[in-house]
């Protein structure tokens, strides 16, 4: 079975309220926003000084779960380089887009030599494809 690396959806929510409610279906099962304050890429690049088209909305949303991650990490600190999930949301032609990237895992043992890692991060990424599904 092949899985397409980039999930793709769409909802029929504002960009703000769908990353509202995957931050709240993320903590049920354990998972945060870790850069709650700078995932609406408008402000984050007004804060530097840069303007953004009107209507930009882009949201990117780093999904986390600290106490896998720790754990994992403490096992192989190389596994740092492929944990960084996020989640995009934007608006297109008035409808708000969910994008996901998820490395297939001949990709991940190439990156990592680490047996164990390549299943747990792909058991992560269907958790994270499924609580976006519950969100929308």
């Amino acid at each position: 079975m092949t899985i397409h690396p980039v999930y793709a959806a769409e909802t029929a929510k504002a960009v703000d309220q769908f990353a509202r409610d995957l931050a709240t279906v993320a903590l049920k099962f354990g998972f945060v926003i870790h850069n709650e304050t700078t995932m609406d890429m408008a402000l984050t690049f007004g804060n530097h000084g840069v303007e953004v088209a009107e209507g930009f909305d882009l949201h990117m949303l780093q999904i986390c779960k600290p106490e896998k991650a720790a754990q994992s990490l403490g096992v192989n600190p190389e596994r740092a380089i492929l944990m960084t999930k996020y989640v995009v949301t934007f608006t297109q032609e008035g409808r708000t887009q969910i994008r996901f990237l998820r490395l297939p895992e001949e990709f991940i043992r190439a990156a990592v030599d680490d047996a164990q890692f390549p299943r747990s991060l792909s058991e992560t990424y269907q958790k994270i494809e499924e609580m976006i599904e519950e969100a929308m």
